[in-house]
């Protein structure tokens, strides 16, 4: 038996692969398919089933694509109602994989249809459980996702949530390891930790949702305290995994045609498109094409797309360095962008080249920044409200770049701000946005929060953050 996890950064997501006498089992595929193919290759595999916890919300899953490619079964727990062939287990069913077995426990809450995949090895021992967004490490996935209203509210999946951890997976030993499905840095959860893999017992004793004398009244106020608007790209990417999605060859094929600078702004004007620049922030900071959007590659670029671009159809364009174009178009078409129309070929340099306009956006040190006198202008802080509250600059007022589409219209253009966040790249972000929209008088502050702290700044007392949404 092999069991490996497949970790992105990008996303904190966690896919599986299970093997055993040449028939292998994915878990929670992502959108591109080749990582799993060739990792079934390697071992002379074939792929029996593609499991699939929940219809995910923060990532388009593999699902069609695999199971077209592989002949794999497409599997999910009970009440799942997908809009294409598909296998829904009952609860308690087995599948069997080679030598081992896998045993389907449905547990509501993160969604209705949200099931845990138990292993049992050669033996028949209780060996692991792939959790989904059910139960991760140091927390539970939230449970206001898939609120039906007039139907189901938060307070009911939380109620479901409680009893599919009491029920189906407290009761397993505590040397069965757990295999969720996001770490640290997902939306799914509001504070989760960085490892990606650990035993029962431990969740048992460290993990607050699942405290042995916690009553249901406790947990439905623990688990939704902290809570804030889920981004707005989750129940469409929920849709898109429900009702199904475009081949992502074809999204890729589309999205890595090279245009030069002319084609670039003829299709710039023709489609009505966004441009992205994915270069790193120092590479940007140094020059754009105006109107251009900065979300580094670098960073968390998936989710950031999510959040702040909220038509999933929109045309997109782009900016990378040479070699990166397939990688924006993967990291797009994870998270449901699957209308990306080209990258500029050549890149940033062939624009320069060209003679066409360049925009700047001025930035400063956290150095010189705190000898500065500030007269009128504003410090804008971009974290998120819970990093703010957690400890700020001492009259910094907070914009979070996760809402900066719809807390645009309280700033002023005609006002002087000075932006951060924590390290330098969402506010070179949320000043990106701005300057697009007609905003002139900004200025970064490098390094951002951690660099501010440096200096002799005044800040408020730290309090130790609950919630990291």
């Amino acid at each position: 038996m092999k069991v490996e996890q497949i970790y992105t950064g990008c996303l904190a997501e966690a896919a599986y692969y299970i093997e055993s006498k040449g028939e292998a089992v994915i878990i929670d595929p992502l959108r591109e398919t080749a990582p799993y193919l060739e990792r079934a290759a390697e071992d002379g595999a074939t792929i029996k089933y593609i499991l699939e916890t929940h219809f995910h919300a923060d990532f388009v899953s593999g699902h069609l694509d695999l199971a077209k490619q592989s002949g794999g079964t497409i599997v999910y727990g009970p009440t799942a109602e997908p809009n294409f062939d598909a296998y829904v287990a009952k609860d308690g069913e087995e599948l069997k994989v080679g030598d081992v077995t896998i045993v389907v426990l449905h547990t509501p809450g993160h969604t209705m249809e949200s099931s845990t995949f138990l292993l049992r090895d050669e033996n028949g021992k209780d060996y692991a459980i792939f959790t989904g967004d059910t139960l991760f490490l140091g927390d539970v996935g939230r449970p206001d996702l898939a609120i039906k209203q007039g139907e189901i509210t938060e307070e009911d999946l939380a109620g479901f949530l409680f009893e599919s951890l009491r029920n189906k997976i407290m009761p397993l030993a505590d040397d069965v390891i757990v295999y969720p499905g996001h770490g640290a840095g997902s939306a799914c959860g509001k504070k989760m930790s960085k490892e990606t893999e650990g035993t029962l017992g431990d969740q048992k004793k460290f993990n607050y949702a699942l405290r042995a004398d916690m009553t249901k009244a406790e947990f439905v106020k623990e688990v939704l305290t902290g809570l804030v608007a889920p981004p707005q790209y989750f129940p469409k990417n929920a849709m898109m995994n429900k009702m199904g999605y475009t081949s992502f060859e074809d999204v890729r094929k589309q999205g890595t045609q090279a245009l030069s600078v002319r084609a670039f702004k003829a299709a710039w004007a023709e489609e009505e498109a966004l441009v992205i620049d994915t270069r790193t922030k120092e590479d940007f900071g140094a020059g754009f094409i105006p109107g251009s959007i900065f979300i580094g590659l670098d960073g968390t670029f998936a989710p950031w797309v999510g959040l702040l671009i909220p038509d999933l159809k929109q045309p997109i364009l782009f900016v990378a360095n040479e070699g990166d174009e397939e990688e924006v178009v993967t990291r797009l078409a994870r998270v449901g962008y699957d209308n990306p129309i080209g990258f500029l070929k050549g890149g940033f340099d062939a624009w320069k080249a060209a003679g066409e306009d360049v925009d700047i956006i001025q930035e400063v040190s956290a150095e010189k920044f705190a000898t500065m006198p500030l007269g009128d202008a504003e410090v804008v802080d971009v974290r998120k409200a819970s990093e703010f509250a957690a400890e700020h600059l001492v009259g910094a007022v907070n914009f979070p770049l996760d809402f900066i589409n719809a807390s645009m219209k309280d700033l002023n253009p005609a006002q002087q701000y000075y932006l951060h966040c924590a390290g330098g790249y969402r506010s070179l972000i949320a000043a990106s946005i701005l300057r697009a929209r007609g905003f002139q008088h900004l200025v970064n502050i490098q390094g951002g929060f951690d660099a501010l702290k440096q200096t002799d700044l005044e800040r408020t007392d730290y309090v130790e953050q609950t919630t990291e949404l």
